[in-house]
């Protein structure tokens, strides 16, 4: 059933464990960080659980179910995904009506619900009741980032399958798979920096974000140029991040590994994986312009302009602030913003 799945072992095999022995609980929530995989894998298993082809555990291709997977429109696979910011009181409303009746095939209905972090509390609370009180032959196959709390009610109502960031090297193969374009350098690169998720690297690759990464790295560890002109180029680079709009908050995140990476030198810590050259090659500059306290305060920078931007504060003057203050030797940003 996961055969094609790169990483995650351990949960793999529970996975499969409780698949063989037909002991399937009524909900699980799979979470872990964006883009390793959490959605692939839940896919997966809904794939093997809606084959109609007994003889082997994984995915036939060429049955009813299969098929009728495979063109996104089996009757009792139902995929729920936030609308907008957030998964919608309606939208469950609706599931609510639809779980009234039995499965169409006769079988087991499965229920995607991907991002459920993102359920508020009335859409959560009619959400729990569905889980409180599962109609039969249903299952829910729940998928939540954990960059934000899931619901304490939703949490304890699932059985819970944590996965983690896939090794760089596994996470580069997952990169050039899907982007064949690249080199495997390339691929280790962006493995590296958005820390073993590869969704988050394709989605870096695909925009504007790592090439503005690419020159705010550079500019940080160029060690000769002049205050003048370092503040001149901090506003550059701050209008263009600002215009970012959605893109912005990956460039935040890599900045942040950027920075990290430069404290682990520091520290006297290899950040490079498995003997190849997968870091991210201005971290060692950067280490040797500031010290560890420096360092620590650039990483704080970038962390209170991602609070100021979550709490609605002006997008172009948090990114010149943050500039000066990754660019310059001005105060902390917290007591400008």
């Amino acid at each position: 059933m996961f055969t094609e799945i790169v990483g995650h072992e351990r949960s793999l095999r529970f996975l499969s464990r409780i698949i063989q022995s037909g002991r399937l609980g009524h909900a699980y929530l799979f979470s872990g960080p964006d883009g390793i995989g959490k959605a692939t894998v839940a896919g997966a298993m809904a794939a093997g659980l809606l084959c109609t082809d007994q003889k082997e555990i994984s995915p036939c291709g060429h049955c009813p179910g299969c098929l009728q997977f495979a063109s996104g429109n089996h009757p009792d696979f139902l995929h729920i995904a936030p609308e907008g910011a957030s998964i919608k009181i309606d939208r469950i409303r609706s599931l609510k009506r639809q779980l009234a009746f039995s499965p169409f095939c006769g079988g087991l209905r499965i229920i995607m619900l991907e991002d459920v972090q993102s359920l508020r509390r009335e859409a959560g609370n009619s959400l729990l009741k569905l889980l409180e009180e599962p109609p039969p032959d249903n299952l829910f196959l729940c998928v939540a980032s954990d960059n934000e709390p899931v619901l304490p009610t939703i949490l304890s109502r699932c059985q819970v399958i944590s996965f983690a960031p896939l090794a760089y090297n596994l996470a580069a193969n997952v990169i050039r798979r899907r982007k064949p374009e690249l080199d495997r350098d390339q691929a280790l690169q962006l493995a590296r920096i958005t820390e073993g998720s590869p969704g988050r690297a394709l989605a870096i690759e695909a925009g504007d974000a790592l090439a503005l990464f690419a020159r705010l790295a550079a500019t940080l560890a160029d060690t000769h140029q002049r205050e003048a002109i370092a503040v001149e180029e901090a506003l550059f680079l701050a209008a263009d991040m600002a215009a970012l709009k959605e893109e912005l908050a990956l460039v935040l995140g890599l900045l942040k590994t950027l920075f990290k990476e430069a404290l682990l030198l520091g520290l006297g810590k290899e950040t490079a994986g498995d003997g190849a050259e997968t870091g991210i090659k201005e971290a060692g500059r950067i280490r040797e312009r500031w010290n560890l306290s420096r360092l620590s305060d650039k990483m704080n920078a970038v962390e209170y302009a991602e609070k100021a931007l979550a709490g609605n504060c002006n997008r172009g003057l948090v990114c010149d602030v943050l500039m000066m203050q990754l660019m310059t030797e001005t105060g902390p940003l917290k007591s400008v913003v």
